[in-house]
């Protein structure tokens, strides 16, 4: 023995019987490359190699089976097991030498030691690689099931990404996988906004999965509905990784779905919600209403005439023309209105926006309006009008049905009291009726006033604080009313405001203001501006040409012109208001801002208004100087009036003591019964004349 190796610790010298190292390659190659009978012979052929033997040779075991009854040593024969981490795998046997020493037993335990080693190796490897062979064989078949199932299956990551795509995938949407993983799954979205949960993974991923219905597009455009169910997919700590998505068509049932809801809550015959639907909506309006306090109304219509006609002309026309009056009602209100078909010739109007019920009563003259054109079926001329009834939230109930039955006893008795039904209108408490009655009677005399002659201007004088020189009027209108006489203006002007009136009453307000002032104008008195009141109704893009043309009518001097507007009607769409005031700028005509601190109170765009003068409203003006609020509000708008450059001027100045404070605090003119009350046009013209303070 020559030399000593190292094989598990032992040292092991080579001799004339064989070359341990030779030995060792070569069972690494044998271990590598060889299998069952092959193998055996070589094991055994390396042995009797190693210890220059005649007989030698290599029992083999299987690792997994039990452990065998140990070897039995012969005389003359040399036995290794061969043991490793309780596997048993056979063992070598050499024989034919008569000498074997101690030597030997180490060269054969060395063999034995390494021939373990490389078999628990090989056995590893051929389990993993049998066990991966069958893993990637169940993942096939997975793969294969997935493909053939009718559900669309696909995962996404936490951002929404597809990651992988079956073929039911494929057939419901059209894209191949190819075209779809890694892609963001909103572009499978009907909805451009993309409010499902699907899109934000993990705001649910953490507690589990979840079911709901969507709409999703098909690579054709087509949309359509799913029913989608979605699972965390979770990595092998349990930690989110993504979502499985599974989809199916319905389609076809939510279609069924509406078809059964549209039958449940509308009117088959008119589309209009029925009973049941018009009772839910009311009802959650008024949920809104209670927490706003706010009021609302139901409208209780029933056809005046309709019974004739369906009994005359028969069902087939009496259907189209509930069709046609149905098209008129839903026509004639605004999106937020609700309007029923209850039964028959019987409708209902659920009013919520509202600021006062009695606006209840132009909607109904508006509906009743609606039906004043001839419905012209079959070539018949129809007419018919509607009786309307009126029950109010929360006087008259508290709930949809109770509303609805007030108003359908209003309606009746809307009926039975007055002269033309198809102009019938009845609230159901007393109070209400008495005034609508009053409310009608007013409007109905503003209508008239309007074209004979019956309003009036009056002009209340602006004074130059430090001067008491008349400087400017406004000019308010009055009605004399032919049995009332004078009406305030505060009992028509809201009407005319709800009505629409107000436009007209506008226009009248601006022709005769400009016509007075063209006479005085005529008459040599020195200019003042008269200002005119502008409703945000009448502030439109068309004004700056009226205002133009009226001057030109009367051929007056721009000077004399001042129109005041409310903070409240700049507040909207506020470019469009500054290009109508530039324009009404460039015709020489001053601006007025009207009860100024009432409204919206923007100073970020006070400074982009191009106005001459602040007015401050009175409801501040009264407090001076007791009212501390009053005194500093007051205060705050003169300071920013004059650091912006505008005239400052307060309305209703009553005593000495509120002038004194104006003056001290800077305001520039003022106006109000300290001075003069508003005045006819003669008395006005006297005091400019006279140039004396008229109290």
């Amino acid at each position: 023995m020559s030399s000593a190796l190292a094989v598990n610790g032992k040292g092991l010298r080579q001799d004339s019987g064989g070359d341990f190292v030779a030995c060792s390659a070569a069972l690494g190659a044998a271990v590598t490359r060889l299998r069952g009978d092959a193998l055996t012979e070589e094991l055994g052929r390396i042995a009797r190699m190693l210890l220059a033997s005649p007989a030698g040779r290599f029992l083999p075991a299987d690792p997994l089976d039990p452990a065998p009854e140990p070897c039995v040593t012969a005389s003359g024969t040399l036995v290794h097991e061969i043991h490793l981490d309780g596997s048993f795998y056979g063992c070598y046997e050499v024989a034919g030498r008569p000498d074997y020493d101690l030597e030997d037993r180490r060269l054969l335990a060395g063999l034995a030691a390494l021939t373990g080693t490389l078999l628990q190796v090989h056995s590893l490897a051929q389990r993993a690689t049998h066990a991966y062979a069958q893993v990637e064989g169940q993942l096939a078949q997975q793969s294969q099931i997935l493909d053939q199932i009718h559900e669309s299956v696909l995962t996404l990551d936490l951002m929404g990404y597809i990651t992988s795509w079956n073929g039911g995938a494929e057939r419901l949407f059209g894209y191949s996988a190819l075209e779809a993983v890694g892609h963001n799954i909103l572009f499978l979205y009907a909805d451009e906004d993309g409010t499902d949960d699907m899109s934000q993974p993990d705001a649910f991923a953490e507690g589990g999965g979840r079911m709901m219905e969507v709409r999703r597009r098909k690579k054709s455009g087509e949309v359509f509905w799913a029913s989608l169910s979605l699972t965390p997919l979770r990595d092998l700590d349990e930690r989110p990784v993504g979502l499985i998505a599974y989809l199916t068509d319905i389609t076809e049932r939510k279609l069924a779905e509406e078809r059964l809801h549209h039958l449940a809550y509308y009117n088959e015959l008119t589309g209009l919600p029925n009973r049941t639907l018009f009772a839910r909506l009311v009802d959650q309006a008024l949920m809104v209403a209670q927490r706003n306090d706010a009021a609302g109304c139901v409208l209780f219509l029933d056809l005046n005439r309709f019974k004739l006609v369906n009994d005359t002309l028969g069902r087939r026309v009496g259907d189209e023309l509930l069709r046609q009056v149905a098209g008129r009602l839903r026509g004639t209100l605004r999106e937020e209105d609700v309007v029923a078909h209850l039964s028959g010739d019987e409708f209902a109007v659920g009013l919520f926006d509202i600021r006062q019920h009695f606006e209840a009563t132009t909607v109904a003259q508006k509906l009743q309006a609606a039906l004043d054109a001839p419905f012209l079926i079959d070539g018949h001329d129809l007419r018919v009008g509607a009786s309307v009834g009126i029950s109010v939230y929360p006087q008259d109930g508290m709930d949809a049905d109770t509303l609805l039955r007030m108003a359908d006893i209003a309606m009746a008795r809307a009926k039975e009291g007055h002269a033309n039904p198809d102009r019938s209108v009845a609230f159901y408490g007393v109070e209400m009726n008495q005034g609508m009655h009053e409310r009608m009677y007013l409007e109905s005399g503003l209508r008239h006033a309007l074209g004979h002659g019956e309003l009036l201007l009056y002009y209340q004088p602006k004074f130059e604080i430090g001067t008491d020189r008349i400087v400017g009027a406004e000019a308010l209108v009055r009605w004399a009313h032919p049995e009332r006489g004078l009406v305030p203006p505060m009992d028509f002007i809201p009407l005319a405001e709800t009505t629409g009136l107000i436009v007209q009453v506008g226009e009248w307000v601006l022709e005769q203001a400009c016509a007075q002032a063209a006479e005085w104008q005529r008459a040599g008195l020195p200019p003042l501006r008269l200002a005119v009141n502008v409703s945000a109704r009448e502030f439109t893009a068309s004004l700056p040409e009226r205002v133009a043309a009226t001057l030109a009518r009367y051929a007056l001097d721009p000077c004399w012109l001042e129109l005041e507007i409310t903070e409240s009607t700049l507040m909207h769409d506020i470019d469009r208001v500054i290009g109508i005031m530039d324009r009404i700028n460039a015709l020489g005509v001053a601006l007025s801002l009207d009860d100024f601190g009432t409204g919206y109170s923007s100073l970020s765009y006070l400074k982009r208004f191009p106005i001459h003068t602040l007015k401050i409203d009175r409801s501040f003006t009264t407090g001076i100087p007791n009212d501390a609020s009053d005194c500093a509000i007051a205060s705050t708008i003169i300071s920013i009036g004059r650091q912006l450059g505008h005239r400052v001027i307060a309305e209703g100045v009553e005593t000495l003591e509120q002038l004194a404070f104006l003056r001290d605090s800077g305001c520039d003119e003022v106006q109000g019964y300290l001075y003069a009350a508003p005045l006819p046009a003669a008395r006005f013209e006297q005091g400019l004349r006279e140039n004396w303070l008229l109290v």
